[in-house]
C-alpha cells in the first residue's frame, strides 16, 4: 500500500506495524512511522483517506496529493496491492521451489506419512506401504486409489497391501468428510494416508506455470472453504488464527527449508484471499466503497464511511478473540474455555 501510494502521489501520513495504541513512533519526512501494540497485521495512513487507523475524520482539502483526489482505478491500485502482494509472494515462491526441487509426482500406491489418529494410522498403515488392493479392485495408481477410497466414506475398506515384500490385510472403516473433487464439494471417504513422492527436474514451461497453478490451487481451496463456511457445510470452528499458524509453522520448518517455503505462500495467499473480502476494514470493504462511488460518481458521506470503518474494525477484532480463544483450546485442551463461553 505504500509504494503503490507514493507511485500515484498519495501523501502517506502513518505507516504501522500492528493496531493502535501505538507503541513507538519515529517522524521521517512527511510520514511517521509506528510500532502499535495490538500485533495482527497493521495499516497505511493516506491523506484524505477514511481508514482504519480509527483516527478521526481525515481533513479533506482536495489536494492533489488527498487519496480521495485520485480517479477510480488509482484508488483501486492502492487498495489491493496489498492482496497483490500476497499473490506475488505465493507466485515467485512456488515457481522457486518447481525450479530447485522440480515436479512432484506419486509413486505408484505407495504411503508417504500416515496422519496420526485417522482410521490408517488405528489400522496399522504405515509410511512406505503400498496399496494393492480395496474391496477386491487392484489399484495400480494413486489416483485409482484415491478413487476408491472417495466412493466410500463411513465404510468397512478391505485393504491388501504390500510391507517389506510380504502381503497383509486389514479391514478399517472410513471417514466422511466434505471436499472438493473436480470443482465440486461433495462428501467423500478418507482414511488419513498423503502419497510417497519422486521428483523429476521441470521443464521450463512447467516452472513458470507452476507458482501461478500452484497459486490459483490455494485461491480456489479458499474460496470452497468460504462457501462451505457460509453454507453450514463448515463450522468457524474449524477456522484458524495466528497460535494455529506459529504451530503449523514450526511442524513445516521441522519437515525442511521447502515445506517451510510452501506453508508461507499457502498462508500468504489465505491473508490475501480473506482481506480482499467486502468486509468494512479489510481492503475489499474499501475497495467496494471505492467502486460505489465510481458507479454513483460522487463521495459517499465521511461520517457514513468512518462509522462502518468504526463497526467492522470491532466486528474484526471480535473475530480475532474468537479465533485465538479456538486455537488455546484445540492446541492445549483449554475446556475451560468452552465451559465459560458456551460452545
Amino acid at each position: 500500500h505504500f509504494l503503490a501510494a507514493k507511485s500515484v502521489g498519495i501523501r502517506v501520513e502513518a505507516f504501522s506495524l500492528g493496531y493502535p495504541p501505538t507503541a513507538l513512533r519515529k517522524q521521517v519526512g512527511e510520514t511517521e512511522y509506528r510500532l502499535s501494540w495490538i500485533p495482527f497485521g497493521g495499516y497505511v495512513k493516506m491523506a484524505g483517506m477514511i481508514d482504519e487507523g480509527l483516527e478521526g475524520e481525515s481533513s479533506l482539502t482536495g489536494a492533489p496529493w488527498e487519496f480521495s483526489s485520485k480517479n477510480t482505478g488509482q484508488k483501486l491500485w492502492v487498495i489491493t496491492a496489498g492482496v497483490l502482494m500476497n499473490l506475488l509472494l505465493a507466485i515467485l515462491i512456488y515457481t522457486g521451489i518447481t525450479a530447485a526441487r522440480g515436479v512432484a509426482e506419486p509413486e505408484g500406491t505407495f504411503i508417504g506419512a500416515v496422519s496420526a489418529g485417522d482410521p490408517a494410522d488405528e489400522a496399522g498403515l504405515q509410511a512406505g506401504d503400498r496399496i494393492l488392493v480395496i474391496n477386491g479392485v487392484t489399484v495400480t495408481t494413486w489416483e485409482e486409489m484415491v478413487d476408491e477410497i472417495y466412493a466410500q466414506p463411513e465404510e468397512e475398506l478391505l485393504i491388501s497391501y504390500e510391507r517389506e515384500r510380504e502381503v497383509h490385510d486389514l479391514a478399517l472403516t472410513s471417514l466422511r468428510r466434505m471436499a472438493e473433487v473436480d470443482g465440486e464439494i461433495r462428501e467423500v471417504g478418507l482414511i488419513g494416508i498423503n502419497p510417497q513422492l519422486t521428483y523429476r527436474p521441470a521443464s521450463l514451461g512447467e516452472i513458470v506455470t507452476s507458482g501461478f497453478i500452484g497459486t490459483a490451487w490455494v485461491v480456489k481451496m479458499v474460496g470452497t472453504s468460504i462457501g462451505m463456511l457460509l453454507s453450514g457445510q463448515a463450522s468457524v470452528r474449524d477456522l484458524g488464527g495466528p497460535m494455529l499458524i506459529a504451530k503449523m509453522s514450526g511442524e513445516s520448518a521441522k519437515q525442511g527449508l521447502t515445506a517451510f517455503l510452501g506453508f508461507i505462500a499457502f498462508v500468504s495467499v489465505n491473508i490475501g484471499c480473506l482481506n480482499l473480502l467486502p468486509v468494512p476494514a479489510l481492503d475489499g470493504g474499501h475497495a467496494l466503497i471505492i467502486l460505489t462511488e465510481g458507479a454513483l460518481r460522487r463521495e459517499l458521506p465521511v461520517k457514513f464511511k468512518l462509522a462502518i470503518q468504526q463497526v467492522g474494525m470491532v466486528l474484526l477484532f471480535a473475530l480475532i478473540v474468537f479465533i485465538i480463544i479456538n486455537d488455546a483450546e484445540r492446541i492445549f485442551g483449554f475446556g475451560w474455555i468452552k465451559e465459560l463461553f458456551g460452545r
